[in-house]
């Protein structure tokens, strides 16, 4: 109290790092639930939720790196929840995202591994230009033409190191890395439907292979994590079913923008 006798503010507490089992206030909750839907929705539509959630995490008191972790929480139950929605919506591609699953793996692995030792500023950078790079696919190359038939496919060696690659990104720094899968997977010649889906189920696979990485350096916090994740699935659910039922434009102006958010974002814009 103070002398006039009226309740002091009190200011927000950070969560505990260092403490897994303190319980979290319920503005914690409400911020991780809610940046987690946005950020699912933006993930199952396009990429680059992650540029939502680990911040959040970051403002309520987890060093980067382990928000970067504890972030993969929330991705993994995100995939899982889109991908059982986009099945649920008749989007089968199970047996197509097999192919792409073992070289987005593995690079997820490494990728993970090499977190602990690539400079984050600069490649958020090179980043930042590849993106804006990319918004001229985006907008006039994604998806085939009518009446053009579908691309040609890269050889097996070229379409192994691109996904390799791929999920090497992914294990270190997640942001973005769904739409690096959607452009590849657009250039295999799948409609951005179909591959939307298989980026979700490739997502799954190259965050079960980060996981343990993360786990072993103690950059995990599962209270946070699992709160976060509730509001990643919810949203991830929701972006398959606006998808799906808005159609290959809608996914493509999902795509454009979180291109521009993330360059932006990369090259300190904002």
């Amino acid at each position: 109290m103070g002398s006039g006798g009226e309740c002091e503010p009190r200011n927000l507490q950070p969560i505990d790092a260092t403490d897994p089992s303190k319980a979290m206030e319920p503005l914690h909750v409400i911020s991780l639930i809610g940046g987690g839907v946005l950020a699912g929705v933006f993930n199952t539509l396009a990429g680059g939720g992650s540029l939502i959630t680990v911040p959040v995490l970051v403002l309520l008191g987890l060093p980067g790196a382990v928000a970067n972790g504890t972030n993969r929480i929330g991705i993994l139950f995100q995939s899982l929840a889109a991908t059982w929605q986009f099945r649920a919506e008749g989007v089968h591609v199970t047996r197509e995202a097999l192919g792409v699953l073992a070289p987005a793996c593995v690079g997820a692995a490494l990728g993970a591994q090499a977190a602990v030792w690539v400079s984050h500023d600069t490649f958020e950078w090179v980043f930042g230009v590849l993106m804006l790079v990319l918004i001229v696919p985006t907008l006039w190359d994604l998806g085939p033409k009518p009446g053009s038939g579908q691309r040609p496919g890269w050889s097996r060696p070229a379409r192994t190191a691109i996904f390799l690659a791929i999920g090497a990104y992914g294990g270190a720094f997640q942001a973005g890395v769904g739409i690096f899968l959607l452009l590849a997977l657009d250039r295999t010649g799948y409609d951005l439907i179909s591959a939307n889906a298989i980026k979700l189920i490739v997502v799954a696979g190259l965050t079960l292979f980060a996981l343990p990485v993360f786990l072993w350096n103690d950059q995990i916090r599962w209270l946070p994590g699992l709160v976060l994740a509730g509001g990643y699935s919810l949203g991830g659910a929701l972006g398959a079913r606006i998808a799906v039922r808005g159609g290959e434009r809608i996914v493509r102006l999902g795509i454009l923008f979180a291109v521009l958010v993330l360059s932006g974002r990369m090259l300190g814009l904002y």
